[in-house]
């Protein structure tokens, strides 16, 4: 880019008009072309729309609304320079958002030796809550296809990994530990994503993580009829209502059994099974058999439900709080030995 000296004026000469630069910034997560307004009457006043990155995605939409934009890859001083006498000069900034460009700027604006032109950032797209997401994809589909691990994965190899992560976010949760929480949730959505990529290579019945989201868009619209329809609800009681109302119209089960995963923990098996009776006004006595710890556990499960308590929770809790007492024992028995090799070696000679 050819700009003349930005050195200052000579005494005695009116000094220039500062001009203006605008750093345009745009979102690899939004479609290119897809800018703000500010950002196209920025764009379409400018004297000079600069782009150090000729393959930059914005170009072609740019080019074709009639914005001649120059691929140029100015100095700090060049710029300044360049928006003497009262220029816009436009730099559509890379992925990486000219860190270069700017820390030169700052440099020059903090010498105090040069007329600074008026410096502004403009965002030209921004990210809509759950952007990240379409990172997520991205890298999902290339560790897919050049991980030797990740490539080789299926749903059935995966599915013990689902089950652990589920139990390590439940533990962040009962934890109340906030960092532990995001990561654990990370690691679930992980999961989803996997399953998803995994999904697209079916050569029967493919789907993608965007049909998985449509899915539950769908599912969730049609459960909130007090949300998204003309129905009311004014009390968690009210929404529980609707939404077993509408799940019952959408899978038209012939037992309340049916949707029951009988592969999941015991104890939460049997609440589970008992909420379902509950809720369906079922009077159905507790069966009886030869196993009693077994059935007694059901009785306790069930008493667990009907009192409002989630017997997994209630049991995992007591297994931490037998954890620590174990651990304070070990503890207890190595401050023993201690205190014995301490008594022996003093005895000694």
């Amino acid at each position: 880019m050819n700009a003349t000296s930005a050195s200052p004026a000579p005494e005695g000469t009116p000094a220039p008009t500062p001009g203006r630069v605008v750093l345009l910034t745009t979102s690899h997560r939004v479609a290119p072309g897809l800018l703000s307004w500010p950002a196209w009457q920025a764009l379409r006043d400018a004297d000079r729309v600069l782009c150090a990155d000729g393959t930059h995605p914005q170009l072609p939409y740019l080019q074709e609304a009639g914005i001649q934009v120059d691929e140029a890859s100015p100095t700090a001083e060049e710029l300044v320079a360049a928006c003497a006498g009262g220029h816009t000069v436009v730099v559509i900034a890379s992925g990486e958002g000219e860190p270069a460009l700017t820390d030169g700027l700052a440099r020059l604006a903090g010498s105090g030796r040069v007329q600074m032109p008026e410096l502004e950032l403009l965002p030209a797209s921004y990210d809509l809550p759950g952007a990240r997401l379409l990172d997520l994809v991205q890298v999902m589909d290339r560790i897919r296809a050049e991980c030797p691990w990740s490539s080789q994965q299926t749903h059935k190899g995966l599915a013990k990994y689902g089950i652990e992560e589920a139990y390590e976010l439940v533990e962040a949760i009962e934890d109340g530990d906030r960092d532990e929480l995001r990561e654990e949730l990370g690691d679930v959505l992980l999961q989803v994503v996997f399953h998803a990529r995994i999904a697209e290579e079916d050569p029967d019945t493919p789907f993608s993580v965007d049909d998985v989201a449509a899915g539950i868009v769908t599912k969730l619209i049609h459960r909130h009829p007090h949300v998204f329809g003309d129905e009311t609800a004014s009390t968690p009681e009210e929404v529980k209502a609707h939404w077993l109302r509408t799940k019952a119209e959408e899978k038209r089960r012939t037992s309340v059994t049916e949707g029951v995963p009988m592969g999941q923990p015991g104890l939460a098996l049997a609440a589970k099974l008992a909420s379902r009776v509950r809720t369906a006004g079922l009077e159905v006595p507790l069966p009886r058999g030869d196993d009693g710890i077994g059935y007694e556990l059901l009785a306790l499960a069930v008493r667990a439900e009907a009192d409002g308590v989630d017997p997994e929770a209630a049991l995992r809790a007591a297994g931490r709080a037998y954890r620590d007492a174990i651990r304070e024992r070990e503890r207890e028995r190595e401050r023993e030995r201690e205190r014995e090799t301490g008594t022996g070696t003093g005895t000694e000679g």
